[in-house]
């Protein structure tokens, strides 16, 4: 009996570690993707001469990055 219970307590561990690391997986893609698009809205805010939006962006990325 006390086997089945440590196999169920490493299976729910395995289980939670899993959903852990699928969780921060996908966080760190939404950073990178967000990261990315915040980047080519600085490049285009160069490439505009647009010292607003590129002040704007930039403290954007520092809260994303």
């Amino acid at each position: 009996m006390e086997s089945n219970i440590i196999n169920e307590t490493d299976r729910v561990d395995a289980n939670l570690h899993d959903e852990m690391l699928a969780e921060l997986f996908l966080d760190q893609m939404m950073n990178d993707f967000k990261r990315s698009k915040i980047l080519e809205e600085i490049d285009h805010s160069l490439k505009n001469k647009d010292k607003e939006a590129f002040l704007r962006l930039t403290e954007k990325l520092k809260s994303v990055s």
